[in-house]
């Protein structure tokens, strides 16, 4: 099984590929989409250049902590939407995106009894799941 090597060709030659590049850099490469984090669970996040300043748009829905100069952990305190900026010391922007925190139901149950929720976590097996004031809230209205 032989090496292959792609090569990549663009039209404008070297100035081309550096915008390109340029561009990638300044998007976070992929960092366009939002950032997804379960309510009550943490996500690390990697920068690519130390950190100076960091703004959560609404502390309530997630909260960022600084482990050190390229690691941030960003935890899902309530359900919703919210953004996230993080600046460098020069004030140019590293990350600018949305914060999207809902609850990780992958092994949960709900018991609907009446108007009466009960949410069972099944890992392995069901127990009264721990129910954070995001997940009160949202039972006592209905979701």
């Amino acid at each position: 099984m032989g090496l292959e090597i792609m090569r990549l060709r663009f039209p404008g030659g070297p100035s081309t590929l550096l915008a390109v590049a340029a561009t990638l850099a300044l998007t976070g490469l992929g960092q366009a989409a939002d950032i997804a984090v379960s309510v009550n669970q943490a996500k690390i996040l990697k920068l690519s250049r130390p950190a100076d300043t960091i703004v959560i748009g609404n502390p309530q829905i997630a909260d960022a902590s600084v482990q050190d100069a390229r690691t941030i952990v960003l935890t899902g305190k309530g359900f919703g939407q919210t953004n996230l900026v993080i600046l460098d010391a020069s004030g140019a922007p590293i990350v600018d995106q949305q914060v999207v925190v809902s609850r990780d139901e992958a092994s949960t149950v709900r018991v609907y009894r009446r108007s009466n929720v009960q949410t069972l976590s099944c890992t392995p097996n069901c127990e009264q799941a721990y129910m954070a004031q995001a997940d009160a809230s949202a039972q006592a209205a209905g979701n």
